[in-house]
């Protein structure tokens, strides 16, 4: 028998190993559709376990799960810090504080943390220095977009992770900080007094 022959009896159609396995899948076929759904998934898990096999998972869907993980509503990526501030847009170091302080809480895990925290993520953000970041801070504090936490930390209010969200909507995201911006306490007198301290000026949000 010549070589050529034996090759086209050992891997043509009609080869045994080729008629094996068709014929394994359709008695396989046949056996699944008359089970149940359970007694479907009980068999197969039976199979798994006596063969030795191991389904392999998506690396996609192991990437995917580990990036959507502790971060809000399910954004499809992990954005670095200078493409968040990109899409946010703030235009003061106020609303800069708070955009980062948004990304330090929901991208870095990080929901307390210092001026220095701030200021570092705003580096690595390629973003212009603050002049004064201690400053920028404090006033984003008395906007009420952050408030105090434990051992001198910050931690991004509720006013302002609505703010940042609504951002780079402006004026959605000037109705959030109107209606959350801490009122200043009327002083005792006359009502003109009490009237400057509501009308009076607001901290610089400029800075």
């Amino acid at each position: 028998m010549s070589q050529q022959q034996d090759a086209s009896q050992t891997s043509g159609p009609g080869s045994p190993t080729t008629a094996d396995a068709k014929t394994a899948l359709k008695q396989m076929l046949d056996i699944m559709g008359s089970v149940s759904r359970e007694d479907r998934h009980r068999i197969i898990q039976s199979l798994v376990s006596f063969f030795d096999l191991s389904p392999a998972i998506p690396s996609e869907t192991a990437s995917g799960d580990s990036i959507r993980k502790g971060i809000p509503f399910s954004e499809e990526k992990i954005l670095s810090p200078k493409e968040f501030l990109f899409q946010k847009k703030p235009l003061t170091d106020v609303e800069r504080v708070a955009t980062l302080a948004y990304y330090l809480t929901h991208y870095r895990d990080t929901p307390y943390f210092k001026t220095l925290d701030i200021s570092k993520l705003n580096t690595e953000a390629a973003q212009a220095k603050f002049s004064n970041p201690a400053y920028a801070v404090d006033n984003a504090t008395r906007y009420g977009y952050l408030v105090p936490a434990s051992r001198g930390n910050k931690q991004l209010s509720a006013v302002g992770e609505l703010f940042v969200q609504a951002l780079p909507d402006r004026e959605a995201a000037k109705e959030i900080a109107q209606s959350g911006r801490p009122k200043r306490r009327a002083k005792k007198g006359t009502q003109s007094k009490q009237e400057e301290a509501t009308d009076g000026p607001q901290p610089d949000e400029s800075t």
